[in-house]
């Protein structure tokens, strides 16, 4: 018998109310509940990594002006902005689900799926390693996913249009980003399904090829159901923490301009930022924030390093890192401890510039 899994279509929705969603389907997996597909759209968002901060990443005074809404996202990862150009697909699945726990390898079984189902339009995509999924060379969708205890979420969009002035508003982008032409460049590297077919494929079209492809990809049959009363209820509650400034700010950090020290660093795993506030005369590190478009799953692990690295000697730096995660095993898919070791240390480095 063929096995049926949920399908969701919760439409277009705020940030917070998507986030709550994300948390209230993925808690509802966790406890054992059925594999689900969910199609999203957003109205206008400004969306942070979990161990991100929306002072650093986001520029906040243009989203309260223009009515873009900001959120924290469960998942880490970088920030993003999401408007209804976007078409969001999410799957909610037991880990067991797939054979392996190897992310990269789940990541090209579930876009091979997408990829399929955007084929079934005539559109001729492409799974591009790590993440991403291609027409011709250029980018017209990026997923990711994350293990949470037992359960799996992966997630998804489709660029039906894609606004890059507003994005580059909104996000903090590094000023040689911000070029004529690296702005006409990353234009080259994106493309939509409006540019590709016009306005002749229907959202519903999407949502309905995509479904089928994850149909056969997984040999399930889906039924359109709505949140349990379980859930319903989790969502009420979660809602309203996450439409709440406690939320959007929980990782805030101070900006890099007020920083003793910094560093940045792009590793297999994401992008590291590390801040460090130093007591110069005593050599040690009185405060570390750090902050990234990484994934690291239990959540608080970067929090309690942060306090593992309160009022520490330099030289024990090495010492300190090591034994954390030989006491905290975490998972950080491609990111190391060595990686998050490598950036304290070059921001060190920068410190003993500094005081010679």
């Amino acid at each position: 018998m063929t096995r049926e899994w949920r399908l969701l279509d919760t439409g277009l929705r705020s940030a917070a109310e998507n986030m709550a969603l994300d948390r209230t389907l993925l808690e509802s997996a966790q406890a054992g509940g059925i594999n689900t597909l969910r199609f999203l759209r957003f109205k206008p968002s400004a969306l942070i990594g979990f161990h991100q901060s929306a002072g650093q990443e986001l520029h906040l005074e243009y989203c309260r002006e223009h009515g873009i809404d900001v959120s924290r996202r469960i998942t880490g990862g970088g920030a993003l902005y999401c408007d209804e150009g976007q078409i969001g697909w999410e799957l909610f699945l037991d880990r067991r689900t797939f054979d392996t726990a190897d992310m990269l390898a789940i990541a090209g079984k579930v876009c091979g799926m997408a990829v399929q189902g955007l084929r079934r339009l005539g559109i001729d995509a492409a799974f591009r390693p790590r993440n991403d999924i291609e027409v011709a060379g250029r980018k017209i969708g990026g997923t990711g996913g994350a293990f949470d205890g037992e359960a799996l979420l992966y997630q998804g969009t489709v660029l039906v249009d894609f606004d890059i002035e507003r994005m580059l508003k909104v996000l903090r982008i590094p000023q040689e980003k911000l070029s004529d032409k690296a702005i006409a460049s990353a234009r080259e590297r994106i493309t939509t399904l409006n540019e590709l077919a016009g306005d002749t494929i229907t959202i519903a079209a999407v949502q309905e090829a995509l479904t089928g492809a994850f149909a056969d990809g997984f040999g399930v049959t889906w039924r359109a159901q709505q949140l349990t009363a379980d859930e319903q209820g989790l969502f009420a509650r979660y809602r309203q923490e996450m439409d709440s400034q406690a939320w959007v700010y929980e990782t805030d950090r101070p900006r890099l301009d007020v920083a003793t020290v910094s560093a940045v660093r792009k590793t297999s795993g994401g992008l590291v930022r590390v801040m460090l506030l130093v007591d110069r005369p005593r050599e040690r590190i009185k405060q570390a924030f750090i902050t990234g478009d990484f994934f690291v799953n239990p959540k608080r692990t970067i929090v309690d390093l942060e306090a593992a690295l309160r009022d520490s000697a330099y030289e024990r730096l090495a010492d300190i890192v090591d034994g954390f995660f030989a006491t905290h095993p975490a998972q950080m898919l491609l990111l190391t401890p060595a990686d998050i070791r490598a950036v304290i240390e070059e921001a060190l480095a920068q410190e003993d510039r500094a005081a010679s």
